[in-house]
């Protein structure tokens, strides 16, 4: 472990040649790191010479622009993004909930996507944008967040988190990106949450819902939400924004799942069907419209 930790610190000025797509050749610094997987000491060139890289290539003329990559006999690829996540902080606790339909257009790609991900133990994030950019660098951020504790001796605070994925995206500004993730978790200063998107944005709020059908899922948060929900009713509102928020947006659906963290860690305290919920909830409408017409 420790030899692991020092080979991760280390670089070296070793010159090596290499041969990229654009047909240039040249050299560049390198540092040594060991592969995870093979357990194989390999050489990666160390970000100070990749952005070098990458400017050298756009004096050159090089366009990294979407004209460049785009098939002028196609249409241009236009993305419909639909999803509905929401985070809010209680006390002691947290609650995050999602639904699970990936969507692309007018097409139902996936009822089955799990839209909420462990960091760690102790923090998860959610999944509002492009499916693959979302799992992609929040793995990316996984990875951090467990350096940080072997390097620290202690877990990464949420703030600490989130900003590490903020920095992430804002040095990828204008690369097409496609990311809107509620970071959320329990640390030493308690329970908190922020929302990262791939301008690089990061704000700290008690409440945040993303995607699609976000606007519904506030009209419900923001009329029964109270910071001494007890977890039971804070479950049953979260779900219930989540239902409504399904049930008018079609780019939203599936399985609703719900999530607690708090001082013991992140546990999975609710999952189930839309349309389960959504008899019950007409049955309790119905119920109220026939109370009033009797009083």
């Amino acid at each position: 472990g420790c030899f692991k930790a020092v080979l991760n610190m280390v670089s070296i000025d070793t010159k090596f040649l290499f041969q990229d797509s654009c047909g240039l050749e040249g050299s560049i610094d390198h540092e040594l790191r060991l592969d995870e997987f093979t357990g194989v000491i390999v050489p990666i060139p160390s970000s100070a010479n990749r952005q070098k890289k990458t400017k050298d290539l756009l004096n050159q003329g090089v366009s990294f622009a979407p004209e460049t990559f785009q098939d002028p006999r196609e249409p241009k690829i236009k993305f419909a993004h639909g999803t509905t996540t929401l985070g809010f902080t209680l006390d002691k606790y947290v609650v995050v909930a999602c639904d699970s339909r990936a969507s692309m257009g007018s097409v139902i790609a996936s009822n089955t996507v799990k839209k909420i991900v462990h960091i760690n133990d102790f923090i998860v994030g959610t999944i509002a944008g492009g499916a693959a950019d979302c799992q992609y660098w929040e793995r990316v951020l996984t990875t951090e967040c467990r350096l940080h504790e072997l390097r620290n001796d202690e877990k990464i605070t949420v703030a600490a988190a989130s900003k590490l994925l903020a920095n992430i995206m804002y040095s990828y500004r204008g690369y097409g990106l496609s990311l809107g993730v509620i970071m959320a978790g329990y640390d030493i200063t308690g329970p908190s949450i922020f929302y990262v998107d791939s301008d690089g944005t990061r704000l700290k709020h008690h409440l945040f819902s993303v995607g699609s059908g976000s606007p519904h899922a506030y009209g419900i948060l923001d009329s029964e939400y109270r910071s001494d929900l007890k977890e039971e009713d804070a479950v049953e509102l979260a779900r219930k924004a989540i239902y409504h928020a399904t049930h008018r947006d079609a780019a939203s659906g599936g399985t609703i799942r719900v999530v607690v963290i708090d001082e013991h860690g992140a546990r999975s305290v609710w999952e189930g069907d839309m349309n389960e919920l959504h008899e019950k909830y007409q049955k309790a409408k119905a119920k109220y419209r026939s109370d009033q017409m009797s009083t």
